[in-house]
């Protein structure tokens, strides 16, 4: 009776350790018509609903804006910021390397012009 009972133990355990979970959330919103139609992925990433105030006064008065508006609008400059540094910084490489390039051409004519003179009779004909 003993080893019965520790066989349908034995039955138990290999069959909760057959059994998967599936951790990941499915995704109920239709990507590729997003995609197709130029919407993000996320619905609430952008819009009215995210973008516009919450409410507005009716005197014409300016809202303040949310906390999520303002960490928005921070990261957007800070966003801006860089893309102008770097957009600085790769005109100031192209520039730099036009001058550099122009300076390993004239340098390389300079010693092409001092490389070759005529000598004897041709050096009489040239003058």
């Amino acid at each position: 009776m003993f080893k019965i009972g520790k066989l349908s133990i034995s039955c138990v355990n290999t069959i909760a350790a057959q059994r998967q979970f599936t951790l990941s959330a499915a995704r109920h919103i239709d990507q590729k018509w997003r995609a197709a139609k130029g919407l993000p992925e996320n619905p609430n990433a952008f819009g009215p609903l995210t973008n516009l105030p919450d409410y507005t006064y009716l005197d014409g008065r300016t809202t303040p804006l949310g906390s999520n508006q303002k960490k928005r609008l921070l990261k957007q400059q800070e966003i801006a910021t860089k893309i102008v540094e770097l957009s600085s910084e790769l005109e100031f490489a192209k520039k730099r390397h036009a001058q550099l390039k122009a300076k390993a051409q004239a340098e390389r004519d300079r010693v092409m012009k001092n490389k070759l003179k005529p000598k004897g009779p041709l050096l009489l004909k040239k003058q």
